[in-house]
C-alpha cells in the first residue's frame, strides 16, 4: 500500500467541502475492518483510507496548514499503513466509567502483546505493539495501542484462499477470541496484502 504524500492531501478548504461525503465513505469502509474482542477491546484494522481520514481530521481539528505541521502528521500516521506483508490495527480498550477504566488499565498491563491472529492451523501471530513509543508504565497500560501483525507468505496465501482466521487476546486478565472472523472482514483485510 502506498504511503500518503503531502501532495495527495486535500487543503483545509477542500476537505471542509468534501468532509461529509468522505466521512460517510470512511465509516462504511471501517465496518468490515472493525473487530470487537469481548466487551472492552476493539481492533480497527488500518489502511490507506482510514489513515488518510485520520490525517485530514487532525489537520482540520488543529487548523494545520503550514508545511512542517502537515509533514509531522504524515510522519506520525504513515507508519500505520500496512506494507503488503502485514496488518496494522489500532487497539482501543473501552470502559465507559472512568474509575472502572483506571482499574482495568492497571490490571491489563501487557495486554497489547497478547493479541494474536491465527490463520488455519498455523502458529498464532502475536502483535508487535507500540513500535513508535511505549504506551504503558509500571502502573498501567494505555487505552490505545498500535499493533502490527507480520505474516509469512504461506499464511497470506492461506488467508487469501479463505482459510479459517481467528483473532484473540491471551492475557491473564482478559481473554477473548473470535473464530472465525466474519467473511466480509477476512475479505476486506485480504486487500492489505500485496
Amino acid at each position: 500500500m502506498a504511503l500518503i504524500t503531502r501532495s495527495s492531501l486535500l487543503t483545509l478548504e477542500e476537505y471542509a467541502r468534501q468532509r461529509k461525503d468522505f466521512r460517510a465513505r470512511v465509516l462504511a469502509h471501517k465496518k468490515n475492518r472493525t473487530l470487537h474482542l469481548g466487551a472492552h477491546v476493539t481492533l480497527l484494522f488500518e489502511d490507506e483510507l482510514t489513515v488518510r481520514y485520520q490525517v485530514q481530521e487532525m489537520l482540520r481539528i488543529e487548523k494545520t496548514f503550514e508545511e512542517d505541521g502537515i509533514l509531522d502528521e504524515l510522519r506520525a500516521y504513515n507508519p500505520l499503513i500496512p506494507d503488503g506483508t502485514n496488518l496494522k490495527a489500532t487497539m482501543l480498550i473501552e470502559y465507559e466509567d472512568p474509575q472502572e477504566r483506571a482499574q482495568a488499565l492497571a490490571r491489563l498491563i501487557g495486554v497489547e502483546r497478547g493479541v494474536f491472529i491465527q490463520v488455519a492451523d498455523q502458529a498464532p501471530v502475536f502483535a508487535s505493539a507500540d513500535e513508535d513509543l511505549p504506551r504503558e508504565n509500571a502502573d498501567k497500560t494505555s487505552a490505545v495501542h498500535f499493533l502490527r501483525f507480520a505474516f509469512s507468505v504461506q499464511a497470506i496465501g492461506a488467508w487469501r484462499a479463505g482459510a479459517h482466521v481467528a483473532v484473540g487476546i491471551d492475557h491473564p486478565q482478559y481473554a477473548a477470541r473470535v473464530a472465525p472472523i466474519a467473511a466480509q472482514t477476512q475479505s476486506a483485510l485480504a486487500q492489505d496484502f500485496a
